[in-house]
């Protein structure tokens, strides 16, 4: 990325900002950064229309303090620096995986398990067929290692509603996750089958919660987002109560949820 050209047109909501820390509410369908067929319509082009005169110079333009991405369809929250010292020091709690991250995950039907911990290894390959030359995430065991917990939330006849923490953070890692263990995502077009591909307008997937330390004050942070209106509907259709919120602290996944 050499420039970024703000566009006012691309919104999204605001969680959470002060002078160091911003954390945005990006709607489903949306690019998180320009790319090929991309270059002026995504979250990053919508951001530099109100914050770009902080960000330009931030990541060395690397990502211009962008510190996460979510897929186009998935919805949610999205951490971005604000300053150096945020920036700097953010990147690195990331890396330490000291950011707690949590979906909710709209499903054909939910795992045996009411709650456990999936540590499949993935690696990356290019797709072959409809979607040929497109980036995927396969299971394989010398790939990179990769660990998601979950919990069922709850669960019916005609689906499931999840929520999955990702500790590590490989490209589609929950969507290849929840689909090895037979809770494929509603309308994911690229890793379920046949009956999830048209029961969801997108990929049922929200960010909905981030826990992390403020890298300046030290304060504890517990960020969340409410259900995205666009998938109430999704929900409604196979009968799943919509997550309460706020979550209590009995509702978070365990520390020792067992392997599956």
């Amino acid at each position: 990325m050499l420039s970024i050209e703000p566009n006012a047109r691309v919104t999204f909501g605001v969680a959470y900002e002060d002078d160091h820390l911003l954390v945005l509410e990006k709607p489903g369908r949306l690019v998180s950064t320009p790319g090929v067929g991309h270059e002026h319509d995504t979250l990053l082009n919508g951001l530099f229309a109100t914050h770009g005169e902080r960000l330009q110079n931030l990541g060395h333009r690397r990502d211009f303090g962008m510190l996460q991405r979510l897929d186009r369809d998935t919805s949610g929250l999205i951490m971005v620096a604000l300053s150096v010292e945020a920036y700097e020091t953010m990147r690195r709690v990331f890396v330490e995986r000291q950011v707690a991250k949590f979906y909710w995950a709209i499903c054909l039907k939910a795992p045996r398990d009411p709650e456990g911990v999936i540590r499949r290894p993935l690696r990356e390959a290019v797709t072959q067929g409809k979607y040929t030359g497109t980036k995927k995430a396969v299971l394989d065991p010398s790939g990179k290692p990769a660990l998601t917990a979950f919990r069922t939330l709850d669960d019916g006849p005609l689906g499931a509603l999840l929520e999955a923490r990702p500790v590590t953070g490989r490209f589609h890692q929950v969507r290849v996750h929840l689909a090895s263990v037979g809770a494929a995502i509603l309308g994911d077009k690229v890793y379920g089958p046949t009956a999830v591909r048209d029961a969801s307008h997108r990929v049922a997937l929200h960010a909905h919660r981030l826990r992390f330390t403020h890298p300046i004050d030290g304060r504890d942070m517990d960020l969340r987002s409410r259900f995205p209106r666009d998938l109430v509907p999704v929900l409604r259709r196979v009968s799943l109560r919509r997550p309460d919120l706020p979550v209590s602290k009995g509702g978070l996944i365990a520390d020792d949820a067992h392997e599956v």
